[in-house]
């Protein structure tokens, strides 16, 4: 089926009191397992490249993004594409000729006042040509090459009148908050702080965003669902599903070289984690 957008996946979920799931692609089989997990599941989804993922494929987006972007048509399941984590400017502007119609702009690492000017500027860029703009206010720690960061330090967490604030000055359509996730968890143990999530559901009139989802167990993802995240990411739980699919057909078939042979249950274990995460979003 054609692409629908990411924002009319988020509006319709937040219509509906529940939220809509992304996944990050890194390969073409990380497409294939989302949309056979969506399809699974009978669920809308979110295909997601990074930019961490494009300086995996040489810099270059085109190829993975029409990649996904193929695979994401011939579901029967509706999917939309994101640019994810965008810090690069050049690359945002990017998005809009490789069929993007949504974008994650990351101005996190700056300090406010430059993060209020330069979401401001990708969000105008964006709108003048239809895409959807997150942006990302708190610290949200883990991702590739940053220090650990502690999830519940003091000054961590996204401040609900900052956040306010933040979307009246830029102009964002959704909002992705820190409340108590981390980038590239491997476990499942992260506690989430919904009275958080509740006081910023009622002071941003946006969409918030969740990130870090890989490492929150199942009943804190229905408990952020209800009190109010709309757009839940998933990267990290993919990535461990299909390395350990892999380690154990390797380790049954020591001698076996034809990658086929462990791609295919990589690929089913990262589906049925797709189909897992979509039946907790409501």
């Amino acid at each position: 089926m054609p692409l629908v957008s990411t924002g009319e996946l988020v509006s319709a979920a937040q219509a509906d009191g529940r939220s809509v799931a992304a996944f990050n692609v890194i390969t073409l089989e990380h497409a294939e397992a989302i949309a056979a997990g969506a399809e699974r599941a009978g669920a809308p989804a979110i295909l997601q490249i990074s930019e961490n993922a494009v300086k995996f494929h040489g810099g270059r987006l085109s190829a993975i993004a029409a990649a996904a972007a193929a695979v994401a048509r011939a579901s029967h399941a509706p999917l939309a594409l994101h640019l994810d984590h965008v810090e690069s400017v050049e690359l945002l502007h990017q998005a809009h000729d490789e069929g993007f119609g949504s974008v994650m702009f990351d101005a996190s690492k700056l300090t406010y006042e430059e993060n209020v000017r330069a979401t401001a500027d990708a969000v105008a860029w964006g709108h003048e040509r239809g895409i959807w703009i997150e942006a990302e206010l708190g610290k949200v720690g883990g991702k590739e090459g940053e220090a650990p960061l502690d999830a519940h330090a003091p000054g961590v967490r996204t401040d609900p009148a900052e956040a306010a604030a933040y979307v009246a000055a830029t102009g964002v359509d959704a909002l992705a908050v820190a409340v108590g996730s981390s980038h590239a968890m491997t476990e499942r143990t992260a506690a989430l702080d919904h009275a958080l999530i509740g006081r910023l559901r009622d002071a941003v009139p946006v969409p918030l965003v969740l990130h870090g989802s890989s490492g929150v167990p199942d009943e804190e993802i229905r408990q952020a669902v209800a009190s109010g995240m709309r757009k839940i990411n998933v990267g990290t739980a993919l990535n461990t599903a299909f390395t350990g699919a892999v380690r154990a057909y390797l380790a049954d078939n020591p001698t076996g070289v034809d990658p086929r042979k462990y791609i295919v249950p990589g690929r089913e274990a990262m589906a049925t984690t797709v189909a897992g995460f979509l039946s907790l979003m409501g």
